[in-house]
């Protein structure tokens, strides 16, 4: 699953010429670090000694720039006001390549921003910049010629950010979706307020579990009284999905096909301002690159884990994303070598969920272009692959005391790196007839050298209502005579 990850980041992002719509509240956030080491005289307080400051986007602005930190082509609409703050903002998005050809200035109302004061890790106080009047009839019919524009010209996908200050109104986000829907873009929404009725028919909706349990009416902390309320809510709004996001949680997918849930990938959490713009914009780029929906959820969800791990509002950005997938992808690769009782575990997991377990088994010692298509086939005979691969004192009594060249560990790990191996075990008896019982696998699979009654384990495997299944070799590909090249 990594793997295939990383191929769509790498070969895919930044590469493929689609572009992405944020349409939503545009906030500047500005940060006062410092450090407290005593309370004020002057009222019980504390005293921030002022070291740095920083000014970051925020609100729909954060999603574009988590947009662009994935090299994803990105235009943006909404509203600043005529102030200093605007042109700071929108000198940040152009500074990373968001076009901002889209944004509305208002004379009306400032931009919006938001200070944050820290001590260290801890925030001490917001103060918000802001106007909550309604939006007038002339700046709604603005942005609507605006967001109309942007459409005509045919994004890949659209993401709402909604931040409840007024400008995804009732009729913006209906417009929006009725022109998404006759045109096929899809259309992903990061929700705010109780009443999510103006986001119907939108493609899917993120919200976090606090969000959710508002808009349903229920209690947070009874999980599932609240997926079965969003279950309802999905249905009602006519939405593909919803995906709860639910911080230390993990987050929740509930489709028509049901619901799934991914745990939680942060190791460390320092402030979850953004995470929710992380979480949509990874996902919305996943889903715009042709990742299934589960994928680019679990993508999002990784993403999210990141930057939670920071302070502030911090984007994620594709290297980081790319360089996390390869940890994760070496730690699951390591993974695969399992004890019997782990092995075990998977296969009964693997076969709850209805997937067909393979059997194969070998020495696979200087592993060749051989073994690599033989185990490609094996693993397409069914679901899930597991390899019983020979200890070295196994491989010494098959093929004689100059055997294996390479340590069995070592075969062990570099089978495990293979895409088409599920699970890997080490057997020392002479045959693996006790570790076939063991797993009780649908299908048993040897080279074609081999006939159906030669096959150990074969009998036992029809027994149950398993089959033999017998795989072409790659003539001219053997270890022997890799050994014989080396030795002449």
């Amino acid at each position: 699953m990594r793997e295939s990850f990383l191929n769509t980041i790498q070969q895919r992002f930044g590469h493929d010429p689609i572009w992405i719509l944020v349409i939503g509240d545009l906030m500047l956030d500005r940060y006062l670090f410092g450090d407290v080491q005593r309370i004020s005289p002057e009222a019980p307080v504390p005293v921030v000694l002022l070291k740095s400051q920083d000014e970051r986007a925020g609100g729909a602005a954060n999603v574009a720039a988590n947009l662009r930190g994935l090299e994803i082509s990105t235009r943006i609409a909404g509203v600043v006001g005529d102030d200093r703050e605007a042109h700071t903002l929108l000198g940040l998005m152009q500074d990373i390549g968001v076009d901002t050809r889209h944004v509305y200035h208002s004379t009306r109302r400032p931009t919006i921003t938001k200070t944050r004061i820290l001590g260290g890790h801890q925030q001490m106080m917001r103060l918000d910049q802001e106007d909550a009047a309604a939006f007038s009839n002339d700046e709604h019919s603005a942005l609507q010629v605006m967001i109309s524009q942007a459409l005509a010209d045919r994004p890949a996908a659209i993401i709402l950010s909604d931040y409840a200050k007024g400008m995804l109104s009732d009729a913006v986000c209906q417009n929006v979706i009725a022109q998404a829907r006759s045109a096929s873009i899809p259309v992903l929404v990061d929700p705010k307020g109780r009443d999510y009725s103006k986001y119907q028919g939108a493609t899917g909706l993120t919200p976090n579990k606090r969000e959710t349990a508002e808009a349903c009416d229920v209690g947070m902390n009874d999980n599932q009284a609240l997926l079965a309320a969003a279950e309802q809510l999905r249905t009602q709004l006519k939405l593909e999905f919803l995906a709860v996001t639910r911080g230390e949680e993990g987050i929740t997918v509930l489709n028509a096909q049901g619901s799934t849930h991914l745990a939680a990938t942060a190791r460390q959490v320092y402030d979850v301002s953004g995470a929710g713009d992380t979480v949509i914009s990874t996902l919305t780029a996943g889903l715009a690159h042709g990742l299934p929906l589960h994928d680019a959820i679990e993508l999002a969800n990784i993403a999210a884990g990141i930057v939670v791990g920071k302070v502030g509002t911090v984007p994620i950005n594709k290297a980081e994303l790319e360089h996390e997938l390869q940890s994760q992808q070496s730690a699951a690769q390591a993974d695969k070598v399992c004890t019997l009782e782990n092995l075990l575990a998977r296969v009964q997991a693997w076969r709850n969920r209805g997937e067909r377990i393979v059997f194969t088994n070998g020495c696979f010692d200087l592993l060749h272009a051989g073994h690599v298509t033989y185990l490609e086939a094996a693993h397409n005979t069914g679901n899930r692959l597991v390899l019983g691969l020979n200890t070295d004192r196994s491989v010494s009594a098959l093929k004689g005391p100059t055997r294996p060249v390479i340590h069995e560990q070592d075969r062990a790990r570099v089978l495990a790196a293979l895409e088409s191996v599920d699970a890997v075990i080490l057997f020392d008896e002479d045959t693996p007839i006790e570790l076939i019982k063991a797993v009780r696998p649908d299908i048993i699979v040897k080279g074609s050298d081999y006939t159906e009654d030669q096959v150990v384990g074969g009998t036992e495997v029809k027994s149950w209502g398993g089959k033999v299944a017998l795989i072409d070799v790659v003539p001219g590909r053997s270890t022997s005579n890799i050994i014989q090249k080396l030795a002449s």
